[in-house]
């Protein structure tokens, strides 16, 4: 019988047809999450701009038609090429998200990863898989494509 992992990994990248600043200036802004985060419901709260090391955020998500929230602290940041985020969830979960970005022939090579600990040990990652599935990787690619639609877009994206 194999090990259950108790984390689950999503990764996902695209090219968008814009420079860096342009992109990093997109995703980061918690103003513009509702226009490319599938599953952002609400900012509940932020610090002031401009994000840096120790900025907080807090947001409301939906999955599968449950309502988290979760507890942002960007831990690493290095405008415009990356952003290191820690979550925190209802009952001990936790999440780490990165956000890379590459320049790449004037255009931008963006790269998610989410790494997500469920609560509950390995009861949760075993739950977890039963009601979510392949979800969360099916909503970060609908997210990364609306991204690259949005920064694509010539009108003023703030």
């Amino acid at each position: 019988m194999r090990p259950v992992s108790q984390l689950s990994i999503v990764e996902v990248n695209c090219l968008i047809e814009a420079p860096p600043q342009r992109v990093w200036d997109v995703v980061m802004n918690p103003l513009l999450l509702e226009r490319w985060v599938t599953i952002h419901r609400r900012l509940v709260e932020c610090d002031p701009p401009p994000p840096r090391c120790g900025y907080r955020m807090r947001q409301l998500l939906s999955l599968r038609g449950v309502r988290l929230e979760v507890s942002w602290e960007l831990i690493d940041c290095n405008p415009p090429y990356l952003a290191v985020w820690e979550g925190r969830g209802p009952a001990r979960s936790h999440a780490h998200t990165e956000y890379r970005l590459a320049e790449v022939n004037g255009q931008t090579r963006f790269l998610y990863l989410n790494r997500f600990q469920p609560p509950l040990g390995i009861l949760g990652t075993v739950a977890s898989r039963a009601l979510v599935g392949g979800i969360p990787e099916r909503e970060a690619t609908r997210s990364i494509a609306l991204l690259k639609e949005l920064v694509e877009d010539r009108r003023d994206n703030r």
